[in-house]
């Protein structure tokens, strides 16, 4: 049986999402926590790839077990065995056919900005932060020079896997309430430290630093070097992956409406 899996994490404690020699990641600790419960080795597949310190919300993986237990199941027994920070949110039986990374038809990121003359405590690790003023209106119409579908190569990682640096960026939506800024993105997939180096873009034109029309010049410029530096990861949540209606995967937890 297919079984998918909605997976939330705070991801300051790991080295990202992805199984490493030193066994402190995500799938590590998910894939452990299954073994225990299942009584057997299970391998998980993901839809998206997460950095270090970059948390999840509803991380969708998938794997196939020989295993039979209620949907209730999966979600009460596997968050027996895993740590505080990281819990099963549902569970479900897509069909054979279902692929966590393969069958999502786009995927959304979420940064959370604190502006503010003092540094993070309590938001530390949860919280991007800058401590100059941003302006809405220009960060707006920088980020929609970005939309559509393009080479983001100027916002790709050298150590970047993917095939092609072609993605189609569907929406970015800058809100704010109070200090905290918003930052939504929609695309296709995305790149390695794509959005983070977004980020540090918009951030220096919604500061004054740079101009809006530098933003179009850095895209043009297929160029990694040209563009601002990587931001930090602490802000930055994977909202999830979202599919076909026929694979009834759910595209909303409760930590959606815990982040502002």
């Amino acid at each position: 049986m297919r079984v998918a899996l909605g997976v939330s994490y705070r991801g300051q404690a790991y080295h990202g999402w992805q199984s490493q020699p030193d066994r402190r990641t995500v799938q590590d600790a998910l894939e452990r926590a299954l073994g225990q419960f299942a009584d057997r080795e299970i391998r998980t597949l993901c839809a998206g790839r997460t950095d270090a310190g970059v948390h999840g919300l509803n991380q969708v993986v998938h794997f196939d077990c020989e295993v039979e237990r209620e949907p209730f199941s999966w979600v009460r027994g596997v968050n027996r065995y895993l740590p505080s920070d990281i819990a099963i949110q549902w569970s479900a039986f897509p069909g054979d056919d279902f692929h966590a990374r393969n069958s999502a038809q786009g995927r959304r990121y979420a940064y959370l900005l604190l502006e503010s003359a003092v540094r993070p405590a309590l938001e530390s690790g949860s919280a991007g932060w800058v401590f100059r003023p941003l302006e809405l209106e220009r960060m707006q119409a920088a980020a929609a020079l970005l939309l559509g579908e393009h080479d983001f190569s100027s916002f790709r990682s050298a150590e970047c896997q993917a095939a092609s640096p072609v993605k189609i960026l569907r929406a970015i939506e800058i809100s704010r309430r109070g200090a905290y800024w918003r930052f939504e993105f929609d695309a296709s997939a995305f790149l390695h430290h794509m959005v983070r180096n977004i980020m540090g873009c918009l951030l220096a034109v919604g500061s004054g630093t740079r101009s809006v029309d530098w933003l179009a010049e850095v895209l043009d410029a297929r160029d990694r070097k040209v563009a601002a530096p990587t931001f930090a990861p602490d802000g930055l949540y994977f909202v999830g992956p979202y599919y076909d209606a026929r694979h009834r995967i759910p595209e909303r937890v409760a930590a959606l409406d815990w982040l502002p």
